[in-house]
């Protein structure tokens, strides 16, 4: 199968994230045997999703992994113009498809590539790295890391994770967190407002805090000029609560998220908003003894990706990509967990990540041929003795 053929296939698994990716996984492992290819599962307790890592190549230290994630994110409510997951070539150069660009492009890519990489006398081994569930939360990619390093008895170097940078060299990512805040005060007649605790009101209040926290954060300095914006941003995403113009509200929600530069720290920030709501807590129970603020994570922090400039990994995209001009996200990748694991990580992948998440999405034919081509030059490279 060509690049092409295999995209279609990927892309035909409508496997959202958080649903089981038991059909996409099995249709993966059984290509890879196909080919002699040993595939090791990395299952979730429940046993209906796994994510799959192989090697090919010599047992020796100083690898590459080349990693991606096999879910996608939904389709509802959104007007295609196409059917999402039938791959669809309308002649103009680009392929539609719900993950076409993220970032089923790249394990396609991958799974091209075996032909050549395993007829190649490789002196250092590539490995694969396949995870599920990155579309709500990188849940698996943490697990995945860990398991490549517990399995294996040599280390991998480097870890490429694929999502979609144009071929660019992405050496960081901000760190993102989720977190749902509940406040609970008393009902009552409008009038009443200061016998009374708003849910609104107070959740206002907990808003102005978060916003005002971003605020000093940046007037403090503290500010990463790689990223754009380059500072860390704090952003209230969704808020209900009341029932009436005229009835004091008892139950308020809102949804916000952090995006940390690498100077900032989430939990930090976290910390110091809920002691914030510990404060109010204990001024509103003194109008109304129930009063309470919950805190609720949405999802666990995923880390910041901080990849120096000069580091191997960074030369060694340059060099395989053919571009020379690294970038930098403010989006949420798997590229900081494997960091965190000890490899040296990096994003590169084919596709725009401007195109992921919305109707009509697609991948150009030439930039899935650049993903095949980076991927050869890798092998070349690898073929080397003295590839380190």
């Amino acid at each position: 199968m060509n690049v092409e053929e295999l995209l279609a296939k990927l892309v035909s698994f409508p496997v959202l994230g958080g649903e089981s990716n038991l059909s996409i996984l099995n249709w993966i492992k059984d290509y890879l045997k196909n080919y002699g290819i040993q595939s090791n599962l990395v299952p979730n307790n429940e046993n209906n999703k796994a994510s799959l890592h192989c090697r090919i190549g010599p047992p020796v230290d100083g690898g590459v992994i080349l990693s991606g994630h096999m879910d996608v994110v939904p389709v509802d409510g959104q007007d295609w113009k196409t059917k999402p997951f039938i791959l669809t070539d309308k002649g103009d150069g680009k392929l539609y498809g719900r993950g076409a660009c993220d970032m089923k492009g790249f394990l396609a890519c991958c799974l091209a590539a075996i032909p050549e990489i395993i007829n190649t006398d490789l002196k250092k081994p590539l490995y694969f790295a396949f995870s599920y569930d990155e579309e709500i939360g990188c849940l698996a990619a943490p697990e995945l890391a860990r398991a490549i390093k517990k399995y294996y008895k040599e280390t991998p170097k480097y870890a490429i994770i694929g999502e979609p940078s144009m071929m660019k060299p992405i050496i960081g990512q901000k760190g993102i967190y989720i977190m749902d805040t509940y406040v609970h005060g008393s009902a009552g007649h409008s009038s009443r407002i200061k016998q009374e605790v708003s849910a609104i009101h107070e959740a206002m209040r907990l808003i102005f805090w978060l916003e005002s926290k971003m605020d000093l954060l940046i007037n403090q300095g503290i500010t990463d000029k790689r990223f754009h914006p380059p500072h860390t941003t704090i952003h209230i995403g969704q808020i209900n609560g009341g029932i009436a113009p005229n009835v004091i509200a008892d139950k308020a929600h809102f949804c916000w998220d952090i995006r940390t530069i690498p100077k900032d720290n989430i939990d930090k920030i976290v910390s110091e908003f809920d002691e914030y709501c510990r404060k109010r807590e204990k001024v509103l129970r003194e109008k109304y003894s129930k009063f309470r603020i919950e805190n609720i994570e949405n999802h666990p922090v995923v880390p910041h990706l901080d990849t120096k400039v000069d580091e191997d990994v960074v030369n060694l995209i340059k060099a395989i990509s053919g571009n020379n001009q690294w970038d930098t996200v403010s989006y949420a990748a798997e590229a900081g967990q494997f960091a965190n694991e000890g490899f040296q990580s990096a994003i590169c992948g084919p596709g725009s990540i401007a195109q992921a998440h919305r109707a009509d999405e697609f991948i150009t034919k030439s930039q899935l041929k650049k993903g095949v081509k980076m991927i050869h030059n890798l092998v070349k490279k690898m073929s080397n003795t003295n590839f380190n």
